[in-house]
């Protein structure tokens, strides 16, 4: 069985036992998180949301919170004397999805 669920504006398709990593969330490690906005359920017969499928959850364990490996962002302009260096981590949560509740 798998579902489609919504978090950081993005929609992730997940499976029981599957680790994903998402926009970081405000929960501690070791919490469980419900996620209740599913907008499809798979298996033998697929249920659509429109948008949501109601009644429908996804629990999920908080294995870690953490920040992704550095990227550097660098605007340049020729011939103008223009040159911008910044680096950037994007923080995200490790989550291992545990039951999806249909």
């Amino acid at each position: 069985m798998f579902a489609v669920i919504k978090t950081g504006g993005k929609q992730v398709r997940v499976v029981e036992g599957q680790e994903i990593y998402v926009e970081k969330l405000d929960v501690n490690e070791n919490d469980t998180y419900e996620f209740t906005e599913v907008l499809a359920l798979g298996g033998e017969t697929t249920v659509l949301g429109q948008p949501l499928v109601d009644g429908a959850k996804v629990v999920a364990k908080v294995m870690k919170q953490g920040r992704g490996k550095k990227i550097i962002v660098f605007k340049y302009k020729r011939r103008k004397n223009y040159r911008r260096k910044q680096g950037h981590r994007q923080a995200y949560t490790k989550l291992v999805i545990e039951k999806i509740i249909a």
